[in-house]
C-alpha cells in the first residue's frame, strides 16, 4: 500500500510540476512517511519513473487493445488506435509519463518506456498489414510517430482545440497527406 501511495503521489506530482516537482522530500511529505522510507521503496527517481512504466502502460495498451477489439476492420482498428491514445492524453497517468519522457533517465529506464512503445505500435502491425502495406511495422512505427506529434501538440496547450487536433491525426492516419 505504501508503493502504491507513492507512485500515486508521484504522478500527481509529475501531472501538476513536471520533472523538477519529482522529488523524494515531495513523495514524503504527499505521503506523509519520512524521506529516508521512500528511500526503502525506490532508490531513484528514475526507479519511480521505472515502476510508474510497470504499471500504467500496461493498462493504457489494455484500454488501446480493446478500443482496437471493439472497432470493425483495418481502417476501423486504425482510427481506434490514433483515438484511443489521444484520449488517454488526458489521463493523470499519461501526463506523469509524458512529463518524465522529457528528463533526462537513466538507460533503464528509457528501455521501459521504448519497450511499452514497441507494443503500442506492434498492436497496428495486423491492421496494417490488412490494408496492403508492404512494410507494415515500419508504416506502424511512422503512424505512432503521428500520433506522438499529437500527443505533443495536445500537451503544449496549441492553438487548435484537441479534437481538432485528434480529426487531423486520425485523417492523416488514414488518409495520407491527400487528406
Amino acid at each position: 500500500m505504501q508503493r502504491a501511495a507513492l507512485l500515486d503521489a508521484a504522478r500527481s506530482l509529475l501531472s501538476e510540476g513536471g520533472t523538477e516537482a519529482l522529488t523524494f522530500p515531495a513523495l514524503a511529505e504527499r505521503t506523509g512517511l519520512a524521506r529516508s522510507s521512500v528511500y526503502e521503496y525506490f532508490r531513484s527517481r528514475a526507479a519511480v519513473v521505472e515502476a510508474l512504466c510497470e504499471a500504467d502502460f500496461p493498462v493504457w495498451a489494455a484500454e488501446v487493445e480493446a478500443a482496437m477489439a471493439d472497432a470493425e476492420g483495418p481502417e476501423g482498428k486504425i482510427e481506434a488506435y490514433v483515438r484511443k491514445q489521444l484520449e488517454l492524453v488526458g489521463d493523470r497517468r499519461h501526463r506523469a509519463v509524458v512529463a518524465i519522457s522529457a528528463s533526462e533517465l537513466d538507460a533503464g529506464a528509457r528501455e521501459k518506456i521504448r519497450a511499452a512503445h514497441g507494443g503500442l505500435v506492434a498492436m497496428i502491425v495486423e491492421a496494417l498489414a490488412g490494408l496492403g502495406h508492404a512494410e507494415p511495422r515500419l508504416t506502424a512505427m511512422l503512424l505512432q510517430g503521428v500520433v506522438d506529434a499529437a500527443v505533443r501538440r495536445i500537451e503544449l496547450g496549441a492553438a487548435e482545440h484537441p479534437d481538432v487536433i485528434v480529426r487531423a491525426a486520425v485523417s492523416l492516419a488514414l488518409d495520407g497527406v491527400r487528406g
